[in-house]
């Protein structure tokens, strides 16, 4: 009895040890176990079965065998977050899950991260990045959402946003296109095969499933939306502008622009320049329709019937309320048609007048023949409610 008492003091010591140096938060299952080990550990000892020395270095190899020290804990923890940017709490499970194997805690994390991400594909993602791409003869631009302007941020899903635009120059369709511009949505771009080549998502791929590892890693609800697709005549000039741009080929707010010169036309630059500065307006002045002419009926009446309405309240003379309406119909045509807008780095002029001095100088006529501007969760609620994408085009 003397004996057990005298031991079994030294083992409680040690107990306390234990227990406070891994008491700051890591819930490893393998201390339970590990206490009773140490139960058996003293029982077998007071029974005097088994020798202390040899029984309390069985128990310290046992414990140390199964969980690495601190620092490589850390270490470890810390390679895992670089690997997946996953949040530190589910690293560390993984992490214990797995008894610190890290290729088997990474393997573990995604497959929860993509049921996570499963749950949180029913939540609003009206955040996000439009990425553009432009080769040749093709420009395209594909959104990226999700929920918040933060992961928006992040270089992973930016990484992403372009890998897809570029990977978008090569879709192909039977279909239709509308007004020059050939819209495509996830049915038939998202089993395309990309080829990752970042740290944290890399491979062959579809975008599908490319999406759902950025979702898994971010957090969030990540889905791509839409995409378009303008192609160039032989004599054409694409030209794009992205607004509120973090870095080349990203922005929320995108303008594309194809102009069209008469003939071989070498001066290229002035062309280049004036259709730079097109898509600048077709950004920021909103318009609807290329020309006057193509402003549609029923939209030309719904806007008189506003117009007449608003005009007949000042109770002036039939006369007098036509002239208004007149007036301010022209005032309309200048919003929403693209050729009677204000040029907005000259108001003095329009774009119709800005063409022709194009015209004059490069010695051929020059037309626009399309136009697209998109804007990152326009039409997101809607798109909820009647699944329609919406976009501006000429």
């Amino acid at each position: 009895m003397a004996f057990a008492r005298a031991v079994r003091r030294p083992i409680g010591v040690f107990y306390y040890s234990v227990s406070g140096r891994f008491s700051f938060g890591n819930d490893y299952s393998t201390v339970a176990s590990k206490l009773e080990t140490l139960c058996q550990y003293k029982s077998s000892v007071s029974s005097g079965y088994t020798s202390p020395v040899r029984g309390f270095g069985s128990f310290l190899r046992s414990f140390s065998s199964e969980a690495p020290a601190v620092s490589d804990q850390m270490s470890l923890i810390k390679q895992l977050r670089e690997r997946t940017s996953a949040p530190i709490k589910d690293v560390k499970a993984s992490l214990v899950e797995c008894n610190w194997d890290l290729e088997a805690a990474q393997k573990d994390l995604r497959k929860r991260g993509k049921v996570l991400a499963s749950k949180k594909s029913s939540r609003t993602a009206a955040e996000g990045m439009l990425a553009v791409a432009q080769n040749e003869g093709k420009v395209a631009v594909i959104e990226l959402n999700c929920e918040t302007d933060f992961v928006a941020r992040n270089e992973i899903f930016q990484y992403l946003a372009l890998a897809m635009a570029k990977h978008a120059l090569l879709v192909e369709s039977s279909s239709q296109q509308v007004s020059g511009v050939l819209p495509f949505g996830p049915e038939l771009f998202e089993e395309f095969k990309l080829n990752l080549d970042h740290p944290k998502v890399n491979g062959e791929t579809t975008v599908s499933n490319a999406v759902t590892e950025v979702a898994a890693i971010m957090g969030e609800n990540v889905k791509f939306r839409r995409g378009f697709l303008m192609s160039k005549s032989s004599s054409g000039v694409l030209s794009a502008y992205l607004h509120t741009s973090p870095q080349p080929g990203l922005g929320r707010i995108a303008g594309i622009v194809s102009l069209e010169v008469e003939g071989e036309n070498t001066q290229l630059e002035a062309i280049q320049r004036v259709g730079s500065e097109l898509a600048m307006q077709v950004v920021a002045a909103k318009p609807l329709f290329l020309s006057k002419d193509l402003v549609s009926s029923e939209a030309i009446a719904n806007e008189r019937e506003i117009l007449k309405s608003q005009a007949e309240s000042t109770g002036k003379n039939q006369m007098a309320i036509e002239k208004i309406v007149e007036g301010r119909l022209r005032k309309y045509f200048e919003e929403v048609a693209l050729m009677e807008q204000k040029f907005i780095l000259n108001d003095a002029i329009n774009i119709k007048t800005l063409l022709d001095n194009l015209s004059k100088e490069v010695g051929s006529p020059v037309k626009v023949t399309n136009f697209l501007r998109v804007e990152v969760g326009e039409g997101i609620e809607r798109l909820e409610a009647s699944d329609e994408s919406v976009a501006q085009t000429a």
